[in-house]
């Protein structure tokens, strides 16, 4: 399913499941948002953190399933396994793109 996906987000699952945390923050911009566990992180510092404490927290893998592009909007529906209750589990990604770039993204 991650041929639909947009570059960014190809790169940016592909990293995840191989939990290479440079390559995972290589797609966002700058100064992107991430909304995750009823927190914000903001700027490539917060994200490259909280990707840091997720990984060794969770250690999870993305089976990307749905994939709906509305523009610049991605949605994905995932099934993510991982050390945490109820594993493995199905997530909504919101993302938004701008300049070839994730600008934002919302789990849950």
């Amino acid at each position: 399913m991650t041929d639909n996906l947009p570059a960014p987000l190809s790169a940016y699952f592909a990293a995840k499941n191989r939990h290479e945390l440079d390559a995972m923050l290589a797609p966002f911009a700058e100064d992107a948002v991430v909304k995750d566990e009823g927190a914000t992180m903001t700027g490539h510092a917060a994200i490259r953190d909280w990707m840091v404490e997720t990984t060794r927290k969770y250690a999870v893998t993305v089976d990307v399933r749905e994939v709906a592009i509305a523009g610049e909007n991605v949605k994905v529906k995932a099934l993510v396994s991982g050390n945490f209750p109820g594993s493995p589990a199905t997530l909504g990604y919101d993302f938004k793109l701008a300049g070839g770039r994730i600008a934002r993204l919302a789990i849950g």
